[in-house]
């Protein structure tokens, strides 16, 4: 079975257990990296973040965007969304298809 990871602030990443989630609270750029990278290694297949978090460790996102594992999937926080996770869609989706399908006027 492929794992499952969540970074972030632990408000928000406790209610991840119930689902069966990896749970990985961090606060600090490099809490969030080194967790980032750990994950990685030790294949997990998914990882879920914080908006937030995303925020304090872009070079380390940047690293598996292209990659087909870990998806790095960006979530809004405890706060609400901050419109991070929505953007990440629809780019990636924009890449894939060559247009902006899901947001165009």
């Amino acid at each position: 079975m492929s794992k499952v990871g969540i970074i972030g602030d632990k408000d928000t990443v406790m209610g991840f257990l119930a689902l069966g989630i990896d749970i990985f609270p961090a606060y600090s750029a490099e809490e969030i990296k080194k967790t980032i990278h750990k994950l990685a290694e030790k294949e997990y297949a998914i990882i879920y973040i914080t908006e937030e978090a995303s925020l304090k460790a872009k070079e380390s996102l940047a690293k598996y965007k292209d990659m087909e594992l870990p998806a790095i999937i960006v979530i809004p926080g405890i706060g609400g969304s901050m419109g991070l996770g929505m953007n990440e869609v629809r780019e990636s989706a924009k890449r894939a298809i060559g247009a902006d399908i899901l947001f165009s006027e």
